[in-house]
């Protein structure tokens, strides 16, 4: 039970600070330099402001010193982390895999709200993240068997990366060819192409932690998680883009913690 509260309490400290690489990655500032300020009026943010949920209750959602609005963007942040990290040690406890899918989920939470906002997934969540999944997850060769050390880790994360990568790619080159080129449709808003590279990296960094078999299976689930929302804008945006990378960070997570039930529900075993 305290190690549960500690991993929550943990969590939020690391949403807020996944809510200054949200706010500063996009344009390109630095995430550890200077000290949180307020966007709308650049004054710092005391230590006592910055004080994950607390801080942003009493303040009610406003700026100390300009009283303008706070995102709550900034809230859910904190308590999706949170969360995240809460779930994640219960199931895991304090071991070599909580640090991993911990990292992981916290590159998820950033790419989705960046992705969210600026319909962008930064580099250095998506490439950065493949290259330190695909490490991590090679370490594991060693936690496995200490003697000797076994390669399937690494192994099915350099499958995976090969697989999310590709399948999302191949899917965007089909459907962009039928669209535009057979169907002769023109773009919409100086849209040329259905898939963006930022998704194709995603999906290929979700590879390198979860390996091919549930990047398969993130791959499937994720546009059942998006048709709602993309009929949603499209009746009331008249707009059929729609961000993907929230729906393959979610996917993820389920893939994460339930692929295997849902499988064998599916599977009837």
């Amino acid at each position: 039970m305290i190690g549960n509260l500690i991993a929550f309490i943990f969590g939020s400290i690391v949403g807020s600070f996944l809510n200054v690489c949200i706010y500063r990655m996009p344009l390109g500032k630095s995430v550890v330099w200077p000290r949180s300020h307020c966007p709308k009026c650049g004054k710092k943010i005391p230590g006592y402001d910055n004080i994950p949920f607390i801080s942003y209750i009493l303040l009610k959602g406003r700026c100390r010193f300009c009283h303008e609005k706070i995102s709550p963007s900034y809230l859910i942040v904190e308590l999706l982390t949170a969360l995240m990290f809460l779930a994640l040690f219960d199931r895991l406890k304090l071991t070599y895999e909580f640090f991993i899918y911990t990292v992981f989920a916290c590159s998820l939470i950033i790419a989705t709200f960046i992705d969210i906002k600026h319909r962008i997934i930064p580099d250095e969540i998506s490439v950065g993240g493949i290259i330190v999944g695909f490490l991590l997850i090679s370490i594991t060769g060693f936690t496995v068997n200490p003697r000797p050390y076994t390669f399937y880790p690494m192994l099915n994360s350099f499958l995976g990366i090969i697989t999310g990568g590709v399948i999302i790619f191949l899917t965007g080159f089909i459907f962009d060819f039928i669209y535009f080129k057979l169907l002769k449709k023109p773009p919409i808003q100086g849209e040329t192409s259905s898939m963006g590279g930022g998704d194709v990296k995603l999906l290929a960094m979700i590879g390198a932690f979860l390996g091919w078999q549930k990047v398969l299976f993130t791959f499937f689930i994720a546009p059942f998680l998006g048709i709602l929302i993309g009929i949603i804008n499209l009746l009331v945006k008249k707009d059929h883009t729609i961000p993907y990378g929230p729906f393959l960070s979610a996917a993820a997570i389920i893939s994460l913690f339930w692929a295997e039930k849902i499988i064998s529900l599916i599977l009837l075993r």
